[in-house]
C-alpha cells in the first residue's frame, strides 16, 4: 500500500505532540519517544480502515503496546556491558497503563459540558465535599448533586464511545 503522506502528516500534526509527551513521561528518552511515535503513526495508518471509535485513543493504545513490546524485548535480551548504567525503557506496564488512563480521562473530561466538568473536578479530583463544591461553584448543593449524577452518566457514555472498557 503506497504511503499517503497527507494522512500521515495530518496524524502527526493533530496527535504527534501529545503522543510524544505520553511516551516521554514513561521513557525520558527523546530519541526513543520519536521512534515510538513514528512506529505508532505508521501502524495506525496501516490499520486505518479497521479503526472504530476515537482515533486518539487508538493511537495511545498503540503507543502503549509498542512501549510494552520494547520493554519486553529489553528484558529478554542479555544486558550488554555498557548498558548497566542505562535506566529501563519503562518502569513497567502498570505505569504506562496509568498514564494512558490519565490521558484518556482528560480527553473524556474535555468532552463534558463546563458545568459537569467543574462538578466532577471539584468532587473527585479536589476531593471537596458537596457543601465545599457548592460554595466554590456558587450553586446550591442540590445542583451539585444533580450535576454530578448527570456528569457521571455522560462521562460513561463518552468513555464507551472512546472504546474504553470498564
Amino acid at each position: 500500500m503506497p504511503l499517503d503522506e497527507d494522512v500521515v502528516a495530518a496524524i502527526y500534526r493533530d496527535h504527534g505532540t501529545a503522543l510524544k509527551r505520553f511516551v516521554l513521561s514513561a521513557s525520558r528518552d527523546p530519541q526513543l519517544a520519536d521512534d515510538v511515535v513514528q512506529e505508532t503513526v505508521l501502524r495506525v495508518w496501516q490499520q486505518a480502515p479497521q479503526i472504530t471509535g476515537s482515533l486518539r485513543s487508538y493511537l495511545f493504545r498503540t503507543a502503549r503496546n509498542i512501549m510494552i513490546d520494547n520493554y519486553r524485548k529489553a528484558q529478554r535480551r542479555p544486558q550488554e556491558a555498557g548498558e548497566r548504567d542505562v535506566p529501563d525503557v519503562a518502569d513497567g506496564a502498570g505505569r504506562i497503563d496509568d498514564l494512558l488512563n490519565k490521558v484518556l480521562m482528560e480527553e473524556a473530561l474535555l468532552r463534558l459540558s463546563a458545568e459537569h466538568r467543574e462538578v466532577l473536578v471539584a468532587l473527585h479530583y479536589r476531593r471537596y465535599t458537596v457543601q465545599e463544591a457548592s460554595a466554590q461553584l456558587k450553586v446550591p448543593s442540590g445542583t451539585v448533586k444533580s450535576r454530578a449524577f448527570y456528569a457521571v452518566r455522560a462521562l460513561r457514555t463518552i468513555l464507551d464511545e472512546m472504546g474504553v472498557q470498564r
